[in-house]
């Protein structure tokens, strides 16, 4: 049986996992994209959003996945090398699972 910290870890590499799988196929869908400083400051300001997790969507992009937990508001965005920071997806309702792992062998 994994132990609480196993849990915890397997939550936040799945939910890297999604998230990288979302920012590599967004970029194929228009998005609103700004200078990071931009985009930063309104997460932080407008929302109350700050980063809770961070990943590399693809060969040279950051994504990260930035949430207010009392609002329950997040927003995932992608860098590029460039600077420029594209809204990939936002959202209500977050909250964070402790969702045990699949037994091996069985499907997700």
């Amino acid at each position: 049986m994994p132990n609480p910290l196993q849990k915890h870890l397997f939550a936040l590499s799945f939910g890297l996992a999604l998230l990288m799988f979302a920012a590599q196929n967004a970029f194929a869908q228009p998005s609103q994209c700004a200078p990071r400083p931009d985009v930063l400051a309104a997460l932080g300001t407008k929302y109350g959003e700050a980063r809770r997790a961070i990943g590399i969507a693809g060969q040279t992009s950051v994504m990260e996945l930035f949430v207010n937990p009392s609002t329950g508001t997040w927003t995932i965005i992608a860098t590029s090398p460039d600077g420029t920071t594209c809204l990939i997806a936002s959202g209500g309702s977050f909250e964070m699972t402790d969702d045990p792992a699949p037994a091996k062998g069985s499907p997700a």
